[in-house]
């Protein structure tokens, strides 16, 4: 049994039907004691709406089939953009393919003095000091100094000349040739009565690598190249000028006489090589790094020629 003072609804629908006098349409709520009344006009038509979808909405067919974690491409990895690496470059690189073999020969002669030192340091903790001795120069030393250079200068000289490879032609008539030079110094000792002692077995296969090293890649002989001319001005010069002070009352030899200024002389030859290391891959400018320190040991072996009893 209903509350007696609910009141019952009473709605009487708009008709469809148009109409020349709007009519009016009264709407009862039995939420109230008092009936409300609410007007309508049969003007206003009331749209039938059978649904809404919004941007957040999402169609029931699609939102309500789980999607399969083991297709292919739930499998794949995201795909992650490449970031372009840039190698670093060597110490010297910049400059030129000289200047990187020149801090090669820089570290070499720091870990060669680091070994000096370390002697040093063990002669003298044991009382040595024999040190002065060791290093006084040799008369026989330095002529086979002066025999075993001839031998490497003349050949390295005689392939550059004698090659058909076109990119030699750059380092003929440079005007650092020692060859001659050598040879006449070898010449004016042997007229003091003293022997000229064939080459050594190392120079010999020294001599020999070389060869092979122009034959097969000649990069690698330029390396080989160039820093026999550095190591003869930078330090074999100014020894033998030292040595000839001390065993041939200072006499000016023929190996320290130069056409020009041998500075300038050896700053041709760098431009060179470094113009023609242009076009050389990475790959073979770090086998000529390697190749300095070969060519700097061989050419420490001749310096201790001279004092060599």
């Amino acid at each position: 049994m209903k509350p007696p003072h609910i009141a019952a609804a009473t709605v009487n629908l708009p008709t469809l039907t148009p109409s020349p006098q709007p009519s009016r349409t009264s709407l009862h709520y039995p939420l109230h004691s008092t009936p409300t009344r609410i007007t309508l006009t049969n003007s206003i038509r009331v749209p039938f709406i059978s649904y809404c979808l919004n941007s957040t909405t999402t169609d029931s067919s699609t939102s309500s089939q789980p999607q399969d974690e083991s297709s292919p491409n739930n499998l794949l990895p995201p795909v992650k953009k490449k970031r372009k690496a840039y190698r670093r470059l060597r110490p010297g690189e910049a400059q030129g393919i000289t200047e990187e073999m020149r801090f090669v020969a820089m570290k070499l002669r720091e870990k060669k003095l680091k070994l000096e030192t370390d002697k040093l340091d063990e002669r003298e903790s044991e009382g040595s000091d024999d040190d002065d001795r060791t290093w006084e120069p040799e008369l026989d030393g330095f002529l086979r100094y002066l025999v075993d250079s001839e031998f490497v200068f003349r050949t390295v000289e005689r392939m550059v000349d004698e090659s058909q490879d076109v990119s030699f032609a750059y380092f003929r008539n440079s005007g650092l040739e020692r060859s001659e030079s050598f040879a006449k110094d070898i010449e004016w000792l042997g007229q003091q009565d003293v022997t000229i002692p064939e080459p050594l077995f190392t120079s010999k296969k020294y001599v020999k690598y070389l060869e092979e090293l122009a034959a097969q890649s000649p990069p690698l002989f330029f390396c080989h190249l160039y820093n026999i001319y550095f190591s003869h001005i930078a330090g074999g010069q100014v020894i033998a000028t030292k040595v000839s002070e001390k065993l041939l009352e200072g006499k000016e030899l023929a190996i320290c006489k130069w056409p020009g200024d041998p500075e300038e002389l050896l700053k041709g030859m760098r431009d060179k090589l470094n113009a023609l290391a242009q076009h050389w891959s990475r790959d073979e400018k770090n086998k000529c790094l390697k190749e300095t320190n070969k060519c700097f040991m061989y050419m420490g072996t001749l310096i201790r020629l001279i004092i060599m009893r």
